[in-house]
């Protein structure tokens, strides 16, 4: 269901709340991506109708958030696919777990309630009545839409400006939902914004209470930022704001890790991580994103100045194992954690691809999802010498090959095997395998040479 129909469920229950004499606005990102020219992800609706009033007055409505003040409301077809966020004016009392408040006190004051929210980008009200435009026209002309804008936090000055600034003392909003540091960055990665100064150094300041947050949240908000298409701006921030050293030391430990010059003229293990995440488009996968994140973990930990040059003797294996902690720590699936691990494990085989047997080139090709190792060996080149000769190697081959060359049905199986007169036993794998590998080789063609081989190979 497209951002359109959103749009007017969310203008509807405005139309509705306001019908029955309720204040009711566009409210947070909504307001603020369409001011930037952007398509909102979704619509949220403020009001000072309570939560017991939305229930009643909305025949398909969630009360997931109704502790917050906060209903969900979903459009009477019910396939749509989609629910608005309705929640009503309030003020936060306390937050003791740094994440969510521990009571709401609502209030009739849509001033008092944007007074709550992170950031003055996402404390503006939109008015889809005001001044008698339709929304559809004010969308259009921005100087309408300006003007249906209410603003009692300055967010239309920090729009323009480019600035990601908290509400009111920065301490405060950190201190309230620690998570909101996480999300500072992103904003101003994603929109190519500054941090405000003050906002900064409160960041800083506070940054190793993130340790409270969820690990899932952290995650969360990282693979956005790795997937949003401005990684490379965000981990810089990450790294100026104090916050990479306490949610990922290991990527933190990567600066001033000098490399060969002949093969990284760019610079330590930090600049070229950071030359591939510049590379990494909106929308990629989160495993590939990842991956190109982890690629060189093992670098800093296996560093040594040998006579000839610098070396990274395990850095792979050492990778390996230190992106599945990493995984595990910040609870990726199994199918996640997998994915991840074997781009970290293999990103460094396409150097020998030129020299590999058919049989080993193949099975690399088979590798689940090996359009990412792809990407993140075209990646790993750009940012480090520039030369591309085995990924086109190994892309021409992998495009030419059909299916059934990589994946051939096999010539025979433990049932010929054991009809031939071996017993089973663990030498089946080794004896299916040196079949499989002659056959992908071009060797042998047909069961019988297959039987054959393992006879001469594998005497009984």
């Amino acid at each position: 269901m497209g951002s359109t129909f959103q749009l007017e469920a969310a203008l509807q229950i405005v139309e509705t709340l306001r019908a029955q004499k309720y204040e009711a606005y566009l409210a947070g990102g909504c307001v603020r991506d369409l001011l930037l020219g952007r398509e909102p992800a979704d619509y949220d609706v403020a009001t000072n109708a309570t939560p017991n009033v939305v229930l009643d007055l909305f025949p398909r409505t969630f009360a997931v958030g109704a502790h917050f003040g906060v209903v969900l409301v979903a459009p009477e077809t019910k396939d749509a696919g989609f629910v608005t966020e309705v929640a009503t004016f309030r003020s936060d009392l306390a937050y003791s777990d740094g994440r969510h408040p521990d009571a709401v006190r609502y209030t009739t004051s849509a001033q008092e309630d944007v007074q709550r929210r992170d950031f003055t980008i996402n404390g503006l009200l939109l008015d889809p009545m005001r001044g008698g435009s339709l929304l559809e026209e004010c969308i259009a002309d921005p100087k309408l839409l300006r003007s249906a804008v209410i603003d009692c936090v300055g967010g239309l000055a920090d729009l323009d400006a480019g600035i990601v600034r908290a509400i009111g003392r920065p301490e405060l909003r950190f201190a309230e939902d620690h998570l909101r540091m996480l999300r500072a960055v992103r904003f101003a990665a994603r929109f190519r914004f500054e941090l405000e100064p003050e906002t900064q150094r409160a960041i800083r300041s506070l940054a190793p209470r993130i340790h409270a947050v969820s690990h899932e949240r952290v995650r969360d908000e990282l693979t956005k930022m790795l997937t949003e298409g401005h990684a490379r701006r965000a981990f810089e921030l990450l790294d100026e704001s104090g916050l990479l050293a306490e949610v990922l030391p290991q990527i933190a430990s990567m600066k001033g890790v000098e490399q060969p010059q002949q093969f990284h003229p760019e610079g330590d293990v930090w600049i070229h991580t950071l030359m591939l995440l510049e590379q990494l488009p909106p929308g990629c996968s989160m495993t590939l994103a990842w991956g190109a994140l982890l690629h060189d973990v093992g670098k800093p930990p296996t560093f040594r100045r040998a006579p000839d040059r610098i070396r990274f003797d395990g850095h792979v294996e050492i990778g390996v194992a230190m992106a599945a902690e990493i995984c595990r720590g910040f609870r990726f699936s199994n199918e996640e954690t997998r994915q991840v691990l074997v781009l970290v494990e293999n990103h460094m085989r396409f150097m020998d691809a030129p020299r590999m047997k058919a049989s080993t080139l193949k099975r690399f090709f088979r590798l689940d999802r090996f359009d990412e190792h792809l990407a993140l060996h075209r990646m790993d080149c750009l940012a480090a010498s520039g030369n591309l000769e085995n990924w086109e190697f190994v892309r021409d081959l992998w495009q030419a090959m059909p299916e059934e060359a990589v994946r051939p049905q096999p010539l025979i199986t433990g049932r010929e095997l054991i009809a031939a007169g071996y017993p089973p036993g663990a030498r089946f794998k080794e004896m299916l395998r040196a079949a499989e590998d002659a056959q992908l080789e071009g060797s042998i063609a047909t069961p019988e040479e297959a039987l054959q081989l393992v006879r001469e190979r594998f005497p009984s």
